[in-house]
């Protein structure tokens, strides 16, 4: 038993030979908004791929998977009168809106008197020529503060060539 003893005391001396500071680091913080954004990212997948079947999107679901995980991108879906239908739940981090407060609504809800109409321009034309388009506008968070988003969006057209939704990838640049 005093064998032990002695081992305890050696290496109780040796950690406090080494002059650190042991600090307790909560790790669960950075664990739980981790897993809670893994499992968004999964939620909002199933749910786009379930409008794809819904819509017959014909649209690779392997891009949406890329841009929601690996890109971390906000995803924006309108139907074809641009009335929200479908928002990723990661639109809180940028617009402190979450996508239920959105839906139904026109994505000008984010404009406000900051917003210049040469980016609203370029949309509009691509939307009436059903084209991708990629610009920066400044929108408005819930708070009223702004911030730049870069949207890169597109039609979605369904199996026999008919555009169904549109589609944005939204991201905040600086």
């Amino acid at each position: 038993m005093n064998e032990l003893k002695d081992y305890d005391d050696a290496i109780v001396k040796f950690r406090k030979s080494l002059k650190q500071s042991i600090l307790p680091v909560i790790s669960w913080d950075f664990y739980g908004k981790n897993y809670e954004a893994i499992n968004n990212a999964e939620d909002d997948m199933n749910s786009l791929l379930s409008l794809s079947s819904i819509n017959s999107w014909s649209i690779d679901t392997k891009i949406l998977d890329k841009k929601l995980k690996t890109d971390k991108n906000i995803i924006v879906i309108t139907d074809t009168n641009l009335n929200i239908v479908f928002a990723t739940r990661n639109m809180w981090d940028m617009s402190q809106y979450h996508p239920d407060e959105i839906i139904g609504k026109s994505p000008k809800m984010f404009q406000g008197k900051l917003t210049t109409t040469a980016p609203l321009k370029i949309i509009s034309k691509a939307v009436k020529e059903q084209q991708p388009f990629e610009v920066t506008v400044v929108n408005y968070r819930k708070d009223g503060s702004i911030y730049n988003c870069c949207i890169k969006g597109a039609p979605i057209f369904n199996t026999k060539g008919k555009v169904v939704n549109f589609i944005a990838f939204e991201k905040e640049v600086a």
